[in-house]
């Protein structure tokens, strides 16, 4: 027996799509039978190849420039979605940046953008999609935040990341409380999940990661998608507020 295609005929938007996370979500989601909105800033020949990449397979997909920071974009972002597909039933917030300076070195401008791009995108763009989704009585948003938003000591390193994933979980719960109850609200904690964010990173850190996951190894962007994709189906609608973590056991609690 084939098994029914679990997003067929709904139409989402996926922030940062052009690489890493976002980029395996979209890819999830169109095999799904989902319509995606491949949003991306700089790098439009990566959301290109990813759109032609949907379409060969036989799903529908279009890249949207947008700076999620900027309110006047992301209400573009959103009337391009609707222009093209009519709705958007999914929105996953996964736009964001690291960097790897320490709180002392860091200048006000490493807060500003870590800010303005994690959280503050995170908000706009959640803003903007609520409308939609509360008039059609349905719609999933994903937030995707971190492990190092909650409480483990050694994912703690760098202050203004941290500082916007807890954010993050915030304002997943207050979001949750506010759209229900016909829009579910969550987020993801991902642990070391290896993509081009943590590219270079200490191989001592590393070590020290591996050594503190119980299952000794780092997570894939395709094992975050399969969060996404739970969280994005019918499959969760009893399921609100909560922060999904995909660690591999690392500070479990």
């Amino acid at each position: 027996m084939i098994s029914p295609l679990k997003l067929k005929g709904r139409v989402a938007i996926v922030t940062g799509a052009s690489r890493g996370i976002g980029r395996a979500i979209a890819r999830k989601f169109a095999a799904e039978g989902a319509k995606v909105v491949v949003n991306y800033n700089r790098s439009e020949g990566s959301a290109s190849r990813l759109v032609n990449e949907i379409t060969r397979n036989g799903g529908e997909a279009i890249a949207v420039k947008a700076d999620v920071s900027r309110w006047g974009e992301v209400k573009r972002l959103v009337e391009k979605t609707i222009s093209t597909f009519g709705r958007v039933d999914i929105l996953v917030n996964n736009a964001g940046v690291m960097f790897q300076e320490t709180f002392l070195n860091a200048d006000e401008s490493i807060w500003n953008q870590t800010i303005d791009i994690n959280l503050k995108g995170a908000y706009l763009c959640s803003k903007e999609v609520a409308p939609i989704m509360l008039k059609q009585k349905k719609g999933k948003i994903i937030n995707m935040s971190s492990n190092s938003g909650i409480y483990h000591p050694s994912a703690l390193r760098f202050v203004e990341y941290v500082a916007s994933k807890a954010g993050m979980n915030g304002l997943t719960r207050a979001l949750a409380l506010q759209l229900g109850p016909y829009v579910n609200v969550n987020a993801i904690c991902p642990g070391w999940i290896k993509t081009e964010m943590v590219e270079g990173a200490d191989p001592q850190l590393e070590k020290m990661v591996l050594e503190e996951t119980p299952l000794k190894r780092f997570g894939n962007a395709e094992e975050v998608a399969n969060a996404a994709l739970y969280l994005a189906s019918d499959d969760s609608d009893f399921v609100t507020g909560e922060l999904h973590m995909v660690t591999g056991g690392r500070g479990m609690h």
